[in-house]
């Protein structure tokens, strides 16, 4: 697939802008362009470079080289409201208002009109109206944002952004908390400015909605502009393997394995339609004891998610949970979870895992500390103890169990972690990125340690993005896309070519 040749005179034009950060490289080069009465797709997975070339173009940072033009003229942008001024205008994906403030203040701020320095309040609601006018939204604009859905307050950050006259709109992420309706009238909005002729550059993840809505489409890959291409000319799986950096193979069937492979053992977690707006659609999952079951997709189709709800993170709005056979509504919190048997070790070790100045023994118990309680704390010697075992088990590097977790390596770092919620010895642990960010030879003592959790009778939920550790260490697994489950993989399909199939089929 070619990509497609360069517009004379685009809108927005980025060339060759490069970013570091600390001897990271996070923007290498990389081009973009989007046109006048177009919408156009920023596709990426994490850390591909997707957030720091928004952050530049909105002034946040100055790229170390490249040039930026709007409508033919060079701009540098020194801060958000001066890429503003410059006619760029960006809705960030956590929507930046204020809730208790009314819809027209909202609209407004900053830039209220004043007479003999009074806020002249009428004028404002006028202005207000006739931005929301824009986008076809009408709701009393004197009522409090908060008085609105997420979705409406979206709407509201949108006609903010075109009230300072925008020639350019960006959007970041701005579906990912919506539901189906929400989405299917946002995009009516999207539709409608870009008949008046606005350019909208839109950051997602999405793969579906990029193919509902986008003309065209950029990928970036490790801070590197892969391409960018006519979306309806740019096939599902070609977008994939961009992101991925790899090609899907093709295969003489293109049949996808069915859903509900044969398995003997009941399972001892069962999610029945579990679902949540905005997170989740309907999900249906079971978890065999003594298995490795793998939640593969690319980012935002719904993993982590999934691991939340499950674990009493986030609340369902619908389905039920099957533990032991027994049907049940789902876990309330995290400590319910843990005391029926659960464990999760989070993807993001440093922000949601580990507390740094503590020490591996303080680290290690905190878990089980948890489940009895703050009035039956632990005996030192039983802390030793607990430390010592699993400090040998694990073969976590250490000069002692008191060193501070933050001095160790991330390999150990996330070798505490597992042995954390081994110590409760759950039935079921889920895994999200359990090897994100650590070196090979970590990497492969903790799949190793996986393996052998599995042959011990646990159930493990392996998410990883890594497809190589998916196939090396699962059995079974779920593919997800776009907050759903599209397909289920079983002993011989587990294979990196059936799943990138998978993340690319498409229904018509």
């Amino acid at each position: 697939m070619t990509a497609m040749p360069s517009d004379p005179s685009p809108l927005l034009e980025m060339r060759n802008i490069s970013k570091g950060f600390r001897g990271v490289q996070a923007l290498d080069e990389v081009q973009l362009s989007v046109r006048s009465g177009s919408i156009h797709a920023l596709m990426g997975e994490n850390g591909a470079g997707k957030s720091t070339l928004i952050k530049v173009l909105n002034g946040i940072y100055a790229p170390d080289s490249g040039s930026i033009r709007v409508a033919g003229r060079a701009i540098h942008p020194q801060s958000p409201r001066d890429a503003e001024a410059q006619g760029i205008s960006t809705v960030f994906q956590e929507i930046n208002l204020i809730p208790t403030l009314s819809v027209a203040d909202n609209i407004l701020l900053e830039r209220q009109p004043r007479r003999w320095g009074w806020i002249r309040q009428s004028e404002c609601y006028r202005r207000a109206k006739v931005a929301l006018q824009r986008i076809g939204l009408s709701i009393d604009v004197r009522q409090p944002l908060n008085h609105y859905s997420l979705a409406v307050q979206q709407l509201v950050a949108i006609a903010r952004a075109l009230d300072v006259d925008a020639k350019l709109l960006v959007l970041d992420e701005p579906t990912s908390s919506l539901d189906e309706r929400e989405v299917a009238s946002l995009f009516r909005v999207l539709e409608e400015l870009k008949a008046q002729g606005l350019g909208i550059l839109w950051v997602t993840h999405f793969l579906d909605q990029v193919y509902a809505i986008s003309d065209t489409l950029t990928v970036l890959r490790n801070g590197r502009g892969v391409g960018e291409f006519s979306t309806q000319s740019f096939p599902r799986a070609c977008l994939v393997g961009a992101m991925l950096g790899r090609e899907i193979q093709e295969s003489s069937s293109t049949t996808l394995p069915s859903v509900g492979a044969h398995e003997t053992r009941a399972p001892i977690l069962e999610l029945r339609g579990i679902g949540k707006t905005g997170m989740l659609r309907s999900m249906d999952l079971q978890l065999h004891p003594g298995e490795v079951h793998g939640l593969a997709g690319l980012l935002g189709s719904g993993r982590t998610e999934t691991a939340h709800l499950t674990f009493g993170v986030a609340r369902p709005d619908t389905g039920t949970l099957c533990w032991q056979g027994k049907e049940r509504s789902p876990f309330s919190s995290p400590r319910e979870a843990m005391q029926h048997g659960l464990a999760f070790c989070s993807e993001d070790r440093k922000a949601e895992g580990i507390l740094p100045h503590l020490s591996v023994r303080e680290n290690l118990i905190l878990a089980m500390q948890a489940n009895r309680g703050p009035l039956r704390l632990m005996p030192r010697q039983e802390q030793d103890a607990l430390a010592a075992h699993y400090i040998q088990a694990l073969k976590i590097k250490t000069p002692s169990a008191e060193t501070p977790i933050q001095n160790l390596s991330g390999g150990n770092q996330q070798k505490v972690l597992l042995a954390r919620w081994l110590a409760i010895q759950p039935k079921v642990i889920l895994l999200d990125e359990p090897t994100r960010g650590i070196d090979v030879g970590a990497k492969s003592e903790v799949e190793k340690l996986i393996r052998s959790l599995r042959d011990q009778g646990m159930a493990v939920l392996l998410i990883s993005s890594d497809l190589e550790e998916i196939v090396r260490t699962c059995e079974r697994l779920s593919v997800m896309r776009d907050r759903k489950k599209i397909a289920q993989l079983h002993g011989p399909e587990v294979q990196v070519a059936s799943i990138l199939r998978a993340m690319s089929h498409h229904d018509e």
